[in-house]
């Protein structure tokens, strides 16, 4: 492998992003011309100057006794002010496989590792993290389970020998909510792996080569799952280790991304039409308990809380037959009877009793643990529930395997 030109950074790619199902080098590459290899490594970095000498030394030295020769690292920095990308850029004299991307138009994690895998070179596609949380060593371990013929390999928290290190049980809560939230508004694609929202894995091109991604926030390897051909997945355990420099980039607005990346692969593989005659069944709903709340407050006298339960039972059972005669009701006719019927109707009471806590707890987690508006959280609470709703009652009162 030729030697990287001092002071030379990769270009940035402005096309979609998408990986080529083979490298495309620009011309003014300092690798162009070299045959492709077999391993490349990204590590995206902002404001990592005192982490990013230490973990290229660090990952070069265990490259270099599995796969001499035969791997790149390249850094993709989004112009950090503490100026990380020209640290790294020093470093390549003495790390010849080490390439230096700056980005200054672009910013955020994951459209950062997929401009990395677009001038890359290698068969194999990894992401690992600049500031030492990733224990290096577990890099050999994912290469293995790739050449046993996998193809992704993901490093998990979850699995013999994971774990984290130093977290606090709020942390630890938030982690495990966020992959419970995954499981239940991305089930197929979330489930497929015991740590989600891992930042640690590598993939082989030909699974995402020609796939458009349309990352949110920090979470990548969701986006590989929902979009790649992936079958074969491995995964190795790896304790998260606290960071030794630096500030975690880690907030609340990177859960709320999260969320909406999650919901935006649902709507790609959304059944779309019956989601929407699910929601305006719902919205007459709310018609209905209004209107008997009112009827039973003012002309029959009823107290505030039974009022508000029977109107609330009255609109539940009146979304249930307009659900299952028209938002349902091809699936309602292969599941005939009034014994069928009033099964779908428990279950269907059932969902909306577990989505109305569900919405209670959303609202007091967004305003009282996020600081959250309240109305704000409120809105997406709402969000969440009829997403809930929906895909609960599809998948649990009117089953259905074959969803056009």
């Amino acid at each position: 492998m030729s030697l990287n030109q001092p002071n030379q950074l990769v270009p940035v790619p402005s096309n979609p992003l998408q990986i080529p199902a083979a490298p495309t080098l620009a011309p003014t590459s300092a690798t162009k011309g070299e045959p492709p290899i077999y391993f490349s490594l990204i590590i995206p970095t902002y404001n990592e100057c005192k982490n990013v000498k230490i973990i290229v030394e660090k990952l070069s030295q265990l490259l270099d006794g599995s796969i001499p020769g035969d791997y790149e690292m390249i850094v993709v920095d989004d112009d950090s002010p503490d100026r990380t990308w020209e640290v790294a850029l020093s470093l390549t004299p003495d790390y010849p496989q080490l390439r230096v991307m700056r980005r200054e138009q672009e910013r955020g994690l994951s459209t950062a590792v997929i401009r990395g895998w677009q001038v890359a070179r290698g068969e194999v596609l990894g992401v690992i993290d600049a500031d030492l949380q990733h224990p290096p060593e577990t890099l050999l371990q994912l290469l293995a389970e790739i050449k046993r013929g996998a193809d992704l390999a993901a490093a998990s928290r979850h699995v013999a020998d994971g774990g984290v290190s130093e977290w606090s049980f709020v942390r630890r809560f938030l982690s495990r909510g966020a992959q419970i939230v995954g499981l239940i508004i991305l089930p197929g694609v979330v489930g497929r792996v015991s740590d989600p929202m891992s930042g640690y894995f590598m993939v082989r091109r030909s699974c995402i080569a020609g796939k458009t991604m349309n990352p949110t926030g920090y979470k990548i390897l969701i986006e590989v799952l929902g979009r790649g051909d992936i079958r074969w997945i491995g995964e190795v355990g790896y304790v998260f280790q606290e960071r030794q420099a630096g500030e975690s980039k880690v907030t609340w607005k990177q859960y709320i991304e999260y969320l909406w990346h999650l919901l935006r692969l649902r709507l790609a593989r959304w059944p779309m039409g019956r989601f929407l005659r699910f929601g305006a069944v719902g919205f007459s709903g709310v018609f209905v308990d209004l209107g008997v709340f009112y009827v039973l407050r003012t002309f029959l006298g009823f107290a505030l809380t039974r009022s508000a339960i029977v109107s609330s039972e009255v609109a539940i059972i009146s979304n249930f037959l307009w659900n299952d005669l028209w938002t349902f009701g091809d699936i309602s006719k292969r599941q005939p009877g009034k014994r069928q019927r009033l099964k779908r109707l428990l279950k269907f009471n059932a969902i909306c009793l577990m989505g109305l806590i569900l919405n209670v707890l959303l609202v007091n987690l967004l305003f009282n643990v996020f600081g959250m508006n309240e109305y704000l959280a409120k809105l997406i609470a709402i969000a969440a529930v009829t997403l809930w709703n929906f895909w609960i009652n599809l998948k649990l009162s009117w089953r259905v395997t074959d969803v056009n």
